[in-house]
């Protein structure tokens, strides 16, 4: 696995590298990070480029890990993930980084099990055993406490997880932290969490959805418009509030209403006491060099408003969630301190 990051990191230094050479006259923003708003993103880059050919910019869906790691050691213009940085890497790198969120998302769990009608429902506490491999069957007393009325079989549950540093597992780790004392004592807050053993590892959000679809009894997780593209059944989340709640643009706006946003936007959003909140929703981030060369300062300020306002409008079309109105004047005006 080692060996494959690395190489990974040279391809992707290698395609970076070509990128920027291609710009004779114009500017080629190039980033690479999370998979989570690759479809978003790649939709972005397409309706940005069209309006000028000396102002383009490209992304490459790795990871959250890998968007960081190269923001960090000052390759590429921007990182891309679901991980808020830590202090370290905020003031440590050269140059400086901010860190901006570009759309809410929400992680939704997706499950393989025909013949079951009805939507099931999960808590916090009974996901976080079904992925620490403690609740095996489907028709788990603690399932059919939730599900009533709906019949579960015997059929072992079977995990597909994301890969080592995937935006998509902080997420999650991030909120069965918060329900689960048995898991936050014993995996934790992180992008890389020690799932079981037998468990599938799906490296890309694509791949987690065609890993589940291809094994009866499977279960994972995957960011909503992902699930909603695949066909997957979709489960319910309770909340804090105890309500079972559906992931969709509204319930994962719901998800700020408790909540107070810091200057520099690193803030958890899950597990949100508001009555409709869906419980494992976030911010995705871009991570922003705070100075650099004049002509490709003005170019990111540039696309980034975009993003703020057109792209806001595309990505409620896609199914993302956009930032409120009142974040999006919060974020530009942290665009102002970039020089």
């Amino acid at each position: 696995m080692k060996a494959f990051q690395a190489m990974l990191r040279i391809v992707s230094l290698m395609a970076l590298l070509a990128i920027c050479a291609a710009a004779e006259d114009g500017v080629v923003l190039v980033g690479a990070g999370s998979t989570v708003p690759a479809p978003l993103y790649s939709s972005w880059t397409e309706t940005y480029n069209s309006r000028n050919p000396n102002l383009q910019v490209r992304y490459m869906p790795m990871s959250t890990k890998e968007g960081i790691n190269q923001i960090t050691h000052a390759i590429g213009d921007f990182g891309a993930g679901e991980v808020p940085l830590s202090d370290e890497q905020l003031h440590s790198s050269k140059p400086q980084l901010i860190q901006i969120p570009t759309v809410l998302v929400g992680v939704v769990p997706i499950y393989n099990l025909p013949g079951v009608t009805g939507t099931l429902r999960f808590s916090g506490p009974v996901l976080a055993e079904i992925f620490m491999g403690r609740v095996k069957t489907w028709n788990d007393p603690k399932l059919s406490k939730l599900n009533p009325g709906i019949s579960l079989s015997a059929t072992p549950i079977k995990i597909v997880h994301r890969g080592e540093g995937k935006g998509t597992n902080y997420i999650l780790a991030d909120y069965l932290s918060k329900v689960s004392p048995v898991f936050q004592a014993e995996i934790g807050r992180t992008a890389s969490p020690k799932w079981p053993e037998s468990s599938t590892i799906a490296q890309r959000s694509e791949d987690m959805v065609n890993s589940v679809k291809a094994v009866s009894g499977s279960i994972g997780y995957v960011e909503l418009d992902y699930a909603v593209r695949s066909g997957l059944a979709i489960g319910l989340v309770q909340n804090a509030a105890g309500e079972f709640v559906k992931a969709s643009p509204q319930t994962i706006s719901a998800a700020l209403k408790d909540k107070i946003i810091p200057s520099d936007f690193r803030v958890s959003i899950t597990n949100s006491s508001a009555k409709d909140a869906y419980p494992i929703s976030s911010f995705s981030w871009l991570y922003i060099p705070g100075t650099g060369k004049p002509e490709r300062v003005r170019a990111m300020k540039d696309f980034l408003r975009w993003a703020l306002h057109q792209g806001q409008e595309q990505a409620q079309r896609q199914g993302y969630t956009p930032l409120p109105i009142p974040l999006i004047a919060k974020v530009e005006t942290r665009l102002q301190s970039i020089q």
